[in-house]
């Protein structure tokens, strides 16, 4: 098997594309191209920021709240939040201290 003749024509994957602009009519809607970068353009990245950034909140909010009684976090950064800090505090009652 043999690849068959290419007749003088370059494969559509090693073509150029053609140095003119395509025709605009001046009768046409008058229409521009928003600036993008591989096709993203400012409208795709604040789109895609917000809806990020709603699921790492969300994320982390449940990152706290499901550590919240490990030590470590109560200790360090449960305890520091105004409303909320009163009920981490873990004291234990004289009478079921073993010392």
């Amino acid at each position: 098997m043999s690849t068959p003749p290419q007749f003088g024509k370059t494969p559509a994957a090693f073509s150029q594309r053609s140095p003119y602009k395509a025709y605009r009519s001046p009768f046409g809607p008058q229409y521009k191209i928003a600036a993008n970068y591989h096709g993203i353009t400012a409208r795709h990245l604040v789109k895609y920021g917000t809806l990020a950034g709603g699921f790492g909140g969300v994320a982390g909010f449940f990152a706290l709240w499901f550590f919240a009684e490990v030590p470590r976090v109560s200790k360090d950064i449960m305890q520091k939040v105004p409303v909320l800090g009163d009920y981490f505090v873990k004291t234990i009652p004289p009478e079921d201290n073993p010392f």
